[in-house]
């Protein structure tokens, strides 16, 4: 295969990878009032009569009040210990991420890789890069597997290769929440060849939207299934729509084509002159592979309105209620959406979807939640 080629296939999205409170709420405890805790000195009424006999709605204020400083003193305590839970949730995941070695193989630009990147910083897991050149991928000649990203995982002597973006973010994250060992996760995301829809064979992945928990760990992630089931359902919408939106898009004209293969070769691993090969015929590829694209995916005309339309049905479907899908913190969701994205800052399709959609406020506090978990990326 012609270089120019390789560069085109290896850098469009789906060349990087085929695949795709705790508790009840706490109750306002009212005492039940023991008639002998109000009894009066002998021979005389006793407060209660003395209430009764001054002001009945004293009796109740008194009531409510002491009911209320009890309901607050259980409530406070409830949250405490919810807090108390999440230090030990996250001192748990710490001493687990402690026990991990990991390398990253990809390329910075690919959606798939922006997804597990974004996983990573989020729940502050060190991890090595390495980025491979798209033209001879000499980086993963250890692997059968020859497409990005790949997570290699050193947990003590052993060294496990988790391949697909779900698959790695699934496994990590059940092995952060269970503990279980990480060789034993991945049997649970069994690799199956399928044929896709142009009638090539393609390595699918079981169950790569779940996590594999029990009931109690489950429950401690997700607190209701109603939960687990949006997450998943939003995770795999960005793996089969929304990153099929972003080609079409950065590749619109032949000037963002242009620009968009300016920014790859500037970022990504290239010798001199498989960097201009790349930015100028790579360009004019993809500029006539996205329009191919278009048509297979069924976009308008005007493909900015379909990446408008689906940012508009996310930020929908977060709701104005939670600042996240996952609530107070992002899940697997948002970040999947936000790692998406991302690979599009710096280009104009970019700038039009924080301009024409409601999508920006999310997407921000997305980026200052992954920023503070882990400042080095």
């Amino acid at each position: 295969m012609a270089p120019a080629a390789r560069v085109v296939r290896a850098l469009w999205p789906g060349g990087c990878a085929l695949a795709w409170r705790l508790g009840g709420r706490p109750q306002l405890l009212l005492p039940t009032q023991n008639r002998a805790g109000f009894a009066g000195t002998a021979g005389g009424p006793g407060p209660v009569a003395a209430i009764r006999k001054g002001s009945p709605r004293l009796l109740g204020a008194a009531a409510l009040a002491l009911g209320g400083a009890l309901g607050l003193y259980h409530t406070a305590r409830w949250h405490l210990r919810v807090q108390d839970l999440h230090a030990e949730h996250s001192a748990t995941q710490l001493s687990l991420s402690s026990h991990l070695q990991l390398t990253l193989y990809q390329y910075k630009t690919c959606p798939f890789c922006s997804k597990v990147r974004a996983f990573l910083d989020f729940h502050a897991l060190p991890y090595q890069v390495v980025e491979v050149n798209p033209v001879r991928r000499a980086e993963i000649k250890f692997s059968s597997y020859r497409k990005v990203p790949i997570l290699v995982a050193q947990v003590g002597e052993n060294s496990q290769q988790l391949n697909d973006s779900s698959v790695i973010i699934s496994a990590l994250k059940t092995y952060l929440v269970s503990g279980q060992p990480l060789e034993e996760i991945i049997t649970y995301y069994p690799a199956m060849k399928a044929v896709n829809d142009q009638g090539k064979e393609v390595t699918e992945f079981g169950n790569k939207y779940w996590l594999m928990l029990d009931e109690k760990e489950a429950q401690q992630v997700y607190g209701g299934k109603e939960a687990r089931t949006e997450e998943m359902k939003w995770r795999q919408w960005a793996d089969d729509w929304l990153v099929h939106l972003i080609s079409p898009n950065v590749y619109r004209t032949p000037t963002e084509a242009l620009a968009s293969f300016d920014y790859i070769v500037r970022e990504g691993k290239f010798g001199a002159v498989e960097g201009a090969v790349a930015k100028y015929v790579g360009a004019a590829a993809m500029y006539l592979i996205s329009k191919r694209l278009k048509s297979r995916h069924h976009l308008q005309d005007n493909v900015r309105e379909d990446l408008y339309e689906a940012a508009n049905k996310w930020v929908a479907a977060v709701g104005k209620d939670r600042p996240f899908m996952g609530g107070q913190r992002p899940n697997l969701a948002d970040l999947a959406v936000y790692g998406v994205l991302r690979v599009m800052e710096g280009l104009d399709a970019f700038d039009d979807l924080m301009q024409h959609t409601r999508i920006q406020p999310w997407y921000l506090r997305v980026e200052r939640a992954i920023t503070e978990a882990s400042p080095a990326h």
